[in-house]
């Protein structure tokens, strides 16, 4: 087998080689094939290395390429097959409706081989649809009739969106196939975590020696240390890994521990699940909780446990952060802002492919499929951001266009905390714990300036509020491990990381302004 192994490796690579060279010397010629589209045809050991070094889950996010709108304003762009596409839009009444119609003209031509194809996803704020191209010729795409006026008025203004699938039929099956474990709760989908992590943040996920628990005394814990959750398998794990990718952050979830009158110890949590099956808000006594994360929760949860410095420690107002908790206590978990913690820029916190244009047609989707969820995720939001009420995401958007701004500015607007939405505030886990430091006096008189709602947990791991004299913390702290973390990691096989940890001092307005492009995350001053 091994033998084999080495001469189709031998073979692919003498291909790749020819197949390159040729195509880059004969000019004006097509190749007949490109090294890539014989990759399916080739022994799974050797192709699959290749597909998983080229592609990566992030090769799903199709690209935004631009809209097409009149015949005398067509837009040209090079593609993953195709190196030269041109698409323009043409106004129609074939269906003899109230608005008509339009035919979608897409004219490819000088593909890099006989073999590839180009995908592609076709949009509006009303629709979302997908077509494929093989032959070098002009295609069309027919839109039979406008579903309203304002679609009819938003697409002779705009036109319709065009994203490219960049990696290409094969690569996006690819794509596909690294996608789907992240979200399923195996070992293969815990390797398929870490693997993203590590490709695309540089995480390093150094093992730990055992016991990966520690032995905690309860004693050492007070009111205000922060629990920071990272979950690797299942479905947070998935949905935590592109949480950590888009935001920089190396924590996914979070809760915050208080000790009440009698000194006894809970935890508050912001998306603790309930028996119905739903994300509330809960205050739960310390025990219950770190049982349930020991025996009971499937993710793997990495937990560390930051404890406050002491001198803020001594001015924590127990009795101020228990009203507030005690106020907030089985709301649902803050949806209705978690996405707008992380956008604080036009274009600074997309990890390519991914932009404002895609997030729209994401919306789009997701609007069509669950419209109660959408209202829920976004639309209260944007209308907020508005001043408006009552609007869906296609009226969102029209509103926005006539306004002259752009769904990207909308979506950068900062949240604001004391916004109120149809089932009361709404708080993230991490904004939940920040909202709570608030009212018990840790922000101080910057307190009225900052948005909490607006930090993701990398924003609140990195406030220099912790505990910086490794002398003072528990001697159960990170017992046993070799290496001297400046933090208290409970839980957890591998070694947790929280780059900057403790080192940003409080400031007004922060992270209202603030990109978080992948691998490096550059925070710039002030931001």
């Amino acid at each position: 087998m091994l033998i084999l192994l080495k001469k189709t490796l031998f073979v692919f690579l003498v291909v790749f080689i020819f197949g390159f060279f040729f195509a880059s010397q004969i000019d004006g010629l097509k190749a007949p094939f490109h090294p890539l589209d014989i990759l399916p045809v080739l022994p799974r050991q050797v192709s699959w290395p290749i597909m998983n070094y080229l592609n990566s889950a992030v090769d799903l996010l199709p690209s935004f390429v631009g809209t097409a709108s009149s015949t005398n304003n067509s837009l040209e762009w090079k593609g993953a097959c195709f190196y030269e596409n041109t698409a323009w839009l043409e106004f129609n009444n074939k269906s003899g409706s109230e608005f008509g119609g339009g035919t979608l003209h897409i004219k490819v031509s000088k593909a890099h081989s006989w073999t590839c194809m180009d995908l592609y996803i076709f949009a509006t704020p009303y629709r979302v649809t997908w077509d494929y191209y093989l032959l070098s010729r002009e295609h069309t795409l027919e839109f039979k009739e406008w579903e309203s006026k304002e679609e009819y008025e938003y697409v002779k203004h705009k036109g319709v969106s065009i994203f490219l699938m960049q990696a290409g039929m094969l690569g996006t099956l690819q794509a596909l196939w690294d996608v789907f474990p992240l979200f399923t709760n195996t070992g293969w989908g815990e390797n398929s975590n870490i693997g993203f992590l590590k490709k695309h943040m540089g995480a390093s996920f150094e093992q730990r020696p055992q016991p990966w628990v520690t032995n905690i005394s309860t004693d050492d814990i007070h009111s205000g240390d922060f629990l920071a959750l990272s979950k690797i398998r299942g479905r947070w794990g998935g949905f935590e890994t592109l949480e950590k990718w888009v935001s920089g952050a190396y924590a996914g979830h979070s809760a915050v521990c208080l000790r009440d009158s009698e000194g006894k110890l809970w935890v508050g949590e912001s998306g603790h699940e309930d028996e119905k099956g739903e994300d509330v808000i809960a205050i739960l006594p310390w025990d219950e909780w770190w049982d349930f994360e020991l025996t009971k929760d499937d993710s793997n949860p990495h937990i560390a446990l930051l404890p406050l410095r002491r001198d803020i420690q001594a001015e924590f107002n127990e009795s101020a952060a228990w009203e507030y908790a005690r106020s907030m206590e089985g709301k649902p978990y803050g949806y209705h802002n978690l996405i707008f913690s992380w956008i604080d820029t036009i274009e600074g916190n997309y990890p390519p492919p991914l932009d404002a244009h895609l997030v729209a047609s994401v919306m789009t989707v997701w609007s069509q499929l669950q419209p109660a969820y959408a209202a829920n995720m976004w639309n209260e939001a944007l209308n907020k951001r508005l001043g408006t009420q009552g609007l869906g995401l296609p009226e969102v958007l029209v509103e926005v266009e006539k306004r002259g701004s752009s769904f990207a500015e909308l979506l950068a607007i900062p949240e604001r905390d004391n916004w109120v939405y149809t089932d009361g505030k709404s708080t993230s886990c991490v904004a939940f714990v920040l909202e709570m430091y608030k009212a018990a006096g840790i922000f101080g008189q910057l307190g009225s300036s900052i948005e909490v709602t607006e930090f993701t947990i990398k924003d609140t791991y990195i406030l220099n509020i912790f505990e910086n004299d490794s002398s003072r913390l528990p001697q159960w702290c990170n017992d046993g491990d070799t290496v001297e973390l400046p933090f208290c990691q409970i839980r957890g096989k591998y070694r947790m990381e929280l780059p900057g940890y403790n080192t940003m001092d409080l400031y007004a307005h922060m992270n209202e302004r603030c990109p978080s492009m992948p691998p490096k995350y550059y925070r710039p001053e002030g931001c």
